[in-house]
This record gives structure tokens, sequence and C-alpha cells, in this order.
């Protein structure tokens, strides 16, 4: 290796590194923020705490590795146009092309680190953040009742004064709101003087045993002057348990797309799986067509007036051949079954929907492991002839256009994703229209790095503006002199 190769590769590591290091420290913190309603208040001990951010870091990944790649190429080639060294590699014969080429090599094995990593890192650090998440619950239950304040915990809002024991599973002074299911009001309120966790680790219930307590309940009578007779319902009670389903403590927003199963599985699972998912969503259409079309006759018991072909003709009215009882049965009939018809393809139409939703998230999911990899050929493609252009290094500009980039190349990935999703294209034009829209920027950037042009031609763009006031002032010094 060459002095050039390794001074150029040394001062892109560094600079690589840190910013990765910065990067990663900063969507950490992003990310205890998205979870902090999960661990503050919980009496969480530093393992556990530790383990929740390990699983979730992995994740964090291909959004700080491509970001990492175009401010350190940025800051890099900057460093190298601002303090003329480029000027002296070309002085030297030295081109753009060349002084890239070690970090092309460095790029590429990155490259095959990011698919590794997103091929068989991620999929398990996914596995086992969800499973921790469902069973931290189970294995310190008491984490689901905070003190001192009231915590949503399934259907139920609950606080205790105090809790005790080796894992905080006795409490005293608990106060409990059940939710109404048709409504938003807390009409049930339940009051004990002591209580305790009870929950097993192979189980997803987590029992509330309640000790020496009472019961109240609102009635909303049916008239509105009778409020004030029957306030509400009093009952007290020695001991009462209530079941919580610790799957509601988990329960996550869609949209986050954090409990998904593809995030899951490699490549070759994600491959096994879409096979699998395609041929039953096939066999499901076509068993849902073939109801259908058995649906759709009129039945057999129906009497059929017979008609002799050889004297009459069949009519154009099939009705005409029945009575009048009969066509009002046989309309009758045609009506129920369009309307049972309908309503089984709205049904059927909505399920077979969400089963492509699914597929098409399967594909995005297999679609990403490639796209990391190559965000970070494109981010560097379009870093370091940037940075030669604008000539600055440091943390000032380049981090100005490489948040500008970054962020427009996320929303466009963010954009294409949802809208594969929904169907509205396909999983590969998704994954991947970010790399295809900002490709043609790395193709220009390159070129004009290399030929030693400006990021933007100022003579070019001020030309038509110039002319007209050119125009503008020629007219008016003209109607001047004539006056």
């Amino acid at each position: 290796m060459k002095i050039l190769d390794k001074y150029l590769l040394k001062t892109f590591l560094v600079t690589f590194t840190t910013v990765f290091v910065i990067l990663f420290f900063i969507f950490i913190l992003q990310t205890v923020w998205l979870f902090i309603a999960e661990l503050a208040g919980k009496d969480l001990d530093l393992i556990l705490v530790v383990k929740f951010l390990l699983f979730s870091m992995p994740r964090i990944i291909p959004l700080v590795l491509p970001l990492s790649v175009l401010l350190a190429s940025i800051m890099t080639f900057g460093n190298l146009a601002e303090n003329y060294e480029f000027a002296a590699m070309k002085a030297s014969g030295i081109s753009l092309q060349r002084a890239m080429r070690i970090l092309v090599v460095f790029i590429c094995f990155l490259s095959v680190i990011a698919f590794f990593f997103a091929n068989n890192v991620i999929p398990y650090a996914e596995y086992k953040f969800i499973n921790f998440r469902k069973s931290i619950a189970q294995a310190k239950p008491a984490m689901a009742i905070a003190e001192g304040q009231f915590s949503d915990v399934g259907f139920y809002n609950i606080k205790v004064d105090k809790k005790s024991g080796k894992n905080g599973n006795r409490l005293t002074g608990v106060t409990i709101h059940e939710k109404s299911n048709n409504s938003g009001e807390n009409r049930v309120v339940i009051k004990s003087k002591t209580g305790e966790l009870i929950s097993n680790e192979k189980s997803s219930i987590l029992q509330l045993v309640l000790n020496d307590g009472y019961y109240y309940e609102d009635v909303i009578p049916k008239k509105y002057e009778d409020r004030s007779k029957m306030p509400f319902i009093k009952g007290a009670f020695k001991k009462q348990i209530i079941n919580i389903d610790l799957s509601e403590l988990n329960k996550v927003d869609n949209n986050q797309e954090v409990g998904s199963t593809n995030g899951m599985l490699n490549v070759n699972e994600l491959r096994y799986t879409l096979d699998s998912l395609s041929k039953n969503l096939n066999n499901e259409i076509l068993s849902f067509s073939e109801n259908i079309n058995q649906k759709v006759g009129i039945a057999k018991g129906l009497p059929v007036a017979k008609v002799d072909k050889k004297k009459k003709p069949l009519p154009n009215d099939l009705l005409s051949l029945y009575t009048n009882d009969k066509k009002a049965e046989i309309l009758k009939m045609a009506t129920s079954n369009i309307t049972s018809t309908i309503y089984s393809i709205d049904a059927t139409k909505n399920e077979l929907k969400e089963k492509q939703r699914n597929i098409n998230l399967h594909f995005t999911a297999l679609y990403e492991k490639f796209v990391i990899a190559f965000a970070c050929f494109l981010m560097f493609f379009i870093g370091a002839p940037l940075g030669a252009i604008i000539r600055k290094g440091g943390l000032g500009l380049p981090i100005v256009f490489a948040v500008l980039i970054f962020i427009t190349f996320h929303f466009i990935n963010t954009f294409g994703k949802r809208i594969s999703q929904e169907d509205g294209m396909t999983p590969f034009m998704g994954a991947w229209m970010s790399t295809f829209i900002l490709t043609p920027l790395a193709v220009l950037l390159t070129y004009r790095a290399t030929n030693d042009i400006g990021l933007i031609n100022m003579d070019v763009v001020l030309a038509p503006f110039q002319k007209i006031f050119q125009k503008f002032s020629e007219r008016f010094v003209s109607s001047q002199n004539k006056k």
C-alpha cells in the first residue's frame, strides 16, 4: 500500500469512527426517549436496562451507518480540498478517482459487513428485543406498576402508595380504576389496604390479589332525574383476584413496526416465508372465486315451466315463465343473495388486502438488507465529490449538506415503503426508490468534481437575469435621452 493510500485511509477511518460513535450515541438517546415510559419509574435494575438498550442497538445501525459514511466522506475530502492537498495531488498527476480508490475498497468491505449485519445480527437482536419486552413484566411483575402514580396496565389504571418485598410484589394502599369497554369513563373503582402480585414466567397472566377492600361502581339510570337516587353501588370483600393480561403491556404502534415478525428473519427465511404466504394468498383467492361462482346460481328447488322448444322459442324474459308468486320468491332470493355476496366480497377483500400488505412488508424487509449495503456506496459517492467541490471540512457546512441529503434519503425511503405496503407500488420500487432518485446526484457530483466544476455555475443561473436587467436599463436610458 502506498503512502498516499495509507494517509487517505487513516484520515477517513479516524473521521468515520468519530462520527459513527457520536451519531450512535445520539440515536441511542432517541431510543431511550421513545421507550422512556417503559423504563422510568418501573424499579428496573441496571442489568435489565442495559439488556434493553443492547437489544435495541442493532436496529439503529441502518440509520447511523449511511449517515456516518456520508458525513465522514464530506469532512475528509473537504479538509483535503480546503488545505490544498488535492491541488498538490492533481499537480502530481493524481486524479480524484485514484485518490478514492483505496476508500472504495474499504466501502466495499463495509458494505459486505453491513449486509451480514442486517441479515444475521439485526434479526436475532429484533427477536431478543421483542421477547425481552414481553417477558420483562413476567420476570419482574412489579415493574408494571409504578409507586405513587397511576399506571396504565391493560384494562386497568392502578396506583399503589408503597411497594415492598424482594421483588416489590407486595403492595400497600391500592387504588384501581377499571376501564369501560363502551366509553372512556371509569365507572368502577376498587380500593384495598394491601395486595400482592403473582406471576409465572410460563404464563402471560399476571394475578393481582387484593385484601380487605371495597368495590364502587357508578350506576347510570335510564332517567337523568333518578341519578341522585342511585349514585353508586358499594361492596366489601376480604379477598379478590384480578387477572391482568401481560400482552396488553407490550402493544406496539403499527406505525413503528416494532412487533412485526419480518424483522426477525434473514434472507433465506424471508424467501421461504414469502413463498408460503404467496401460495396461501393464491389458494384463498381461488377458493373464494369458486365459492362465489357456486353462490350466484339459482337454487335447484324452484319449479320451472316446461317449454316445448319445437313449437315455441325460449323467451328473452325468463321471469315470464313463472307465476307472480314465484316471481316474487325469485326476486326476494336474488336480492338476498346479492346482499350476502356483497358483504362476503367486502369482508374477503379486506382480509386479502391485509394479507397482501403482510407480503409487501416481508418483501420490503428482504430488499432493505440489500439497500443498506448499497446505501454505503451511494453516500460515499455523494459525500466524497461533494466535499471536494465545497472545499470545506470540519463540522460546519459539511454537517448542513449531510443532514439535508440524509433527510432527503430517509424521507424518500420511508415514503416508498409506506406506499408499497399499501400496494401503491411494487415493494421493489418502494425499497429502492431513494437509491434510484439519489444515484443520478452521485453521478453528477462525481463528474463535476472530476472535471473541477463547481457545485453550481452561478454564471449560468444569473445570465438570464442579467440579460433582462440589461434590456430594461437600455430602454430606460433611451427613453431618458428622448426627453
